[in-house]
């Protein structure tokens, strides 16, 4: 049951970052059916390939069990990119944001 759920979700994950099984495969380094075959049900990855996998969607392995929550990969990827500017800029792009509300 939970192994069902595992590879639905990967399948749902993937989608909603508009990528292909073979694309997501081959950024994580893998054969080209890799994650065919996980979303197949014909095997689950290894605990390390699985942290790369949350890596790679842009998410927690916590919000990859979250079965029932879509995680917004449009605000993940902006923290992301966030995190990276200077105190300052944050700053700057903060107050756009409010000025905005």
């Amino acid at each position: 049951m939970l192994e069902d759920q595992f590879c639905e979700r990967l399948t749902q994950l993937r989608l909603q970052k508009g990528v292909s099984a073979r694309d997501m495969s081959l950024s994580l380094g893998q054969s080209e059916s890799y994650i065919n075959r996980i979303e197949s049900k014909k095997m689950l990855p290894s605990m390390s390939v699985f942290f790369y996998i949350c890596e790679y969607l842009g998410i927690t392995p916590k919000e990859f069990f979250d079965f029932n929550v879509s995680p917004d990969l449009e605000l993940t990827e902006a923290i992301d990119k966030l995190s990276s500017l200077s105190k300052e800029k944050r700053r700057h792009i903060l107050a756009v944001i409010q000025d905005l509300q």
